[in-house]
């Protein structure tokens, strides 16, 4: 008569303890996913409202030097290609990515937002609007800067205002509870 032989238990893991690793993880992700999101959309927005204060600054600078403001952002760029020298072409106050001189782009976009421009003949004020490339993706609120309160960001955290005028924010941004200075 044959002995029987001891049950072995097999080296790894079972199916359920898999399971409830895997489980684990998943509501681990779900709670820090949205959390990750909202830091992420957060330092957009602190990025955004950083670069329209850098932007009003050099304008101010821009028009110091020249006596009218920018036409466009490109102007306060670096030189390179058409604009050799520093000059009223190109005053050399902010990096290529954010002016639209590289990549070239009359709307650049940088930390999830892009930067649009107004600004008029003969240059004698201008604006500023942040808007998020994704709403609720890469930020919230839209932002604007302009000639009048150079050192003002403006915020709307509806997201509905997006767009100013070369006259400034004010006049297209709804007054309310909603926007404000930043």
């Amino acid at each position: 008569m044959r002995q029987q032989e001891p049950l072995r238990r097999s080296r790894g893991f079972s199916m359920i303890e898999l399971l409830i690793v895997v489980s684990i993880i998943l509501i681990i992700a779900a709670i820090a996913i949205p959390s990750f999101l909202r830091s992420k959309m957060a330092a957009n927005e602190a990025s955004a409202a950083n670069t329209l204060k850098q932007i009003g600054t050099a304008s101010i600078l821009y028009s110091s030097q020249y006596g009218v403001y920018a036409p466009s952002l490109a102007e306060l760029g670096p030189t390179g290609g058409p604009c050799p020298i520093v000059g009223p072409g190109c005053a050399d106050l902010l990096d290529p990515v954010i002016t639209g001189v590289d990549p070239p782009t009359a709307t650049p976009e940088k930390s999830g937002y892009r930067f649009t421009y107004y600004s008029t003949p003969p240059n004698a004020a201008y604006a500023v609007v942040a808007t998020p490339l994704l709403p609720g993706g890469t930020g919230v609120s839209t932002f604007c800067i302009d000639s009048k309160n150079v050192y003002v960001v403006w915020k709307d955290t509806s997201g509905l205002t997006t767009t100013a005028t070369a006259a400034g924010c004010a006049p297209t941004w709804t007054i309310g509870g909603t926007v404000g200075p930043l």
